[in-house]
């Protein structure tokens, strides 16, 4: 494994944010998001947030708020913000946690279940639709690729 505090051969050619590895990823997740998003702003009245969190409960029944947020990459002022709109659209209940007393358990009501059974499928021809351009052979690269490079980033985070 190289040392991420020296240089490499790339850096002999010069920055090329074009070129950048993460700048590309950031524009490709973005590129992709927008796509997915279309269908649940356009026809649903939600937001990427609040989508995240609908996924998150409609795939674990409830789960504990700060675990929903954790795991939806969202900070406590996205979570909160998104959270009360999802209340007030009577998508999310939201009930003290039992097993600790400071947090709240959060889950679907009948209308939240409802919403996300019409959105899943959506998103999952979406997605069925961008990984058409590649064989089966290309999506297992990528899904091993994207694991290593998470890997590896949660690494040089630990190490900061």
């Amino acid at each position: 494994m190289s040392d991420p505090r020296q240089p490499t051969r790339r850096q002999a050619t010069g920055f090329d944010l074009s070129q950048f590895i993460p700048y590309r990823l950031a524009v490709l997740a973005d590129e992709i998001s927008q796509t997915i998003a279309q269908v649940y702003v356009d026809q649903f009245d939600l937001t990427r947030h609040e989508w995240r969190i609908l996924a998150w409960l409609g795939k674990h029944r409830s789960m504990p708020a700060k675990d929903v947020g954790r795991n939806a990459g969202l900070d406590k002022m996205q979570m909160s913000r998104a959270l009360a709109r999802l209340e007030d659209k009577k998508l999310v209940a939201v009930e003290r946690d039992e097993e600790d007393r400071r947090g709240n358990v959060l889950g679907l009501t009948r209308q939240g279940r409802a919403t996300y059974d019409r959105i899943a499928p959506l998103a999952l021809a979406r997605e069925e639709y961008l990984l058409s351009a590649l064989t089966v052979e290309e999506v297992a690269a990528l899904d091993t690729i994207m694991a290593k490079l998470l890997r590896q980033a949660s690494a040089l985070n630990d190490k900061s």
